[in-house]
């Protein structure tokens, strides 16, 4: 970038010990792909969407551009009323709908431990607002956070408890709703759009980010997994009464707070037959690993409308990678992948996006013969919430050319014209 281009940058960020963050006097914030320092040009910024959160990286000192030279610094330490003291950098968690098309420029190898499962994006601050750098995927009215105000959450839970004698199904997404702030579980009670059914406590991966279950002092899940099987029954109830009366509704087998649904899948299938025996209305979806094929045939034979796919990539060493399947592989992904198409299912990937690796030509290429192999409807670009650091020591050699995440997502929708691609499940109407 030109001296010029680095003027127009935002000031970089950082924080104190306590958490205060402040922009720096002079340096520009950085972006990084992968490990590498990744130039930002000013019109691929946009202010922080206003739900956004801001994190600051304990021990993990910023990076900021010195706009006369274009030097990459690393800040220790800053001056904070008269004191020098260790600063951090600074994070934004985008709001849902945006992709990050940038990690933050940080130094990350005096910290010792594992960073929680967000997803980590690059900011700066000029003009009195924050900048990030990133694209709306998609805006969808059902999933703004100006809906999901808990002054209209409590009496609803509240009327939902005197009306349904309830369970443990409902009094664990109770806690979701009002604990763990979960959406979906709020569309429970506020009786709207997508809700969910988490059946599993087991699963037959071990994944590296797991919002639900961390071995050993890794890291905090920031999901509390379900700790009983729900019975056949209560799943009933909870999702005809919601098909049968919420707008838009969708009931979703799969969720963060839970392990592989396929563990349960003659639970889902049973729960889904009566369902569908009692009500035609509505969506019944599975966010799944898409592990056991057969599974997904007999599920899908009971009466499911549409299916979610996760994967971290395209490629099979690097889902392996990620992932860290048991007694599965990435073969089997594609054949569910496949196999949801054939039965018409509608189909959609949660493609988990990382700058520097999602965005590698190997990557591009790779996705491209999935698609074109498979199908499918709909492709998220969900943001992959892991430690940065932590991901890239995980994966397998990350070099290699990179054409940035919006140009990848742009040459996706030049490639498939059919294609959609967005950030959440869609009703299948």
């Amino acid at each position: 970038m030109t001296a010029r281009n680095l003027k127009d940058l935002p000031f970089m960020l950082y924080a104190d010990p306590e958490g205060r963050i402040y922009e720096h006097p002079h340096l520009r914030m950085a972006g990084f792909s992968g490990s590498s320092l990744s130039p930002l040009d000013p019109e691929g910024l946009m202010v922080m969407p206003e739900f956004s959160k801001l994190f600051y990286i304990p021990s993990c000192p910023p990076m900021g551009l010195d706009p006369h030279t274009g030097q990459l610094i690393t800040v220790q330490e800053m001056d904070m009323g008269g004191n020098p003291e260790a600063c951090s950098a600074v994070a934004a968690f985008l709001e849902p709908g945006f992709v990050r098309t940038h990690l933050p420029a940080a130094e990350y190898r005096q910290k010792t431990f594992v960073l929680p499962s967000w997803a980590y994006g690059a900011v700066g601050f000029k003009d009195d607002q924050y900048w990030s750098p990133g694209f709306e995927v998609e805006y969808n009215e059902r999933w703004d956070p100006r809906h999901y105000d808990d002054r209209e959450l409590v009496p609803a839970i509240s009327d939902f408890k005197e009306k349904f004698s309830g369970g443990p199904l409902a009094d664990h997404l109770t806690t979701c709703a009002t604990e763990n702030h979960c959406f979906a579980a709020k569309n429970l009670f506020l009786k709207r759009w997508e809700a969910p059914l988490p059946v599993s406590r087991r699963c037959n991966a071990a994944c590296l980010g797991c919002l639900s279950l961390q071995p050993g002092a890794s890291f905090e899940a920031s999901h509390e997994r379900i700790r009983f099987t729900p019975s056949k029954d209560e799943i009933v109830a909870l999702a005809v009464a919601h098909l049968d009366h919420a707008p838009e509704a969708i009931v979703s087998f799969g969720q963060g707070c839970e392990g592989e649904p396929l563990t349960e899948y003659e639970l889902i299938a049973e729960s889904i037959s009566e369902i569908r025996r009692q009500t035609q209305k509505g969506t019944i979806n599975l966010n799944t690993n898409g592990s056991f094929p057969d599974r997904i045939r007999k599920v899908a034979e009971s009466g499911l409308d549409s299916i979610r796919i996760s994967l971290n990539s395209a490629r099979p060493d690097f889902y392996g990678a990620y992932y860290r399947p048991k007694a599965y592989g990435f073969e089997d992904v594609v054949a569910s992948i496949s196999l949801s198409r054939n039965l018409d299912l509608y189909t959609m990937l949660n493609y988990l996006v990382f700058p520097g690796i999602s965005d590698q030509a190997a990557e591009v290429d790779a996705l491209t013969a999935l698609i074109l192999k498979t199908g499918v409807n709909f492709l998220h670009l969900k943001n992959l919430c892991i430690d940065p650091a932590f991901y890239l020591e995980n994966m397998p050699v990350t070099g290699g050319p990179c054409m940035g995440i919006r140009k990848m997502a742009d040459r996706l929708k030049e490639r498939f014209a059919d294609l959609e691609l967005g950030y959440f499940n869609q009703p299948v109407l």
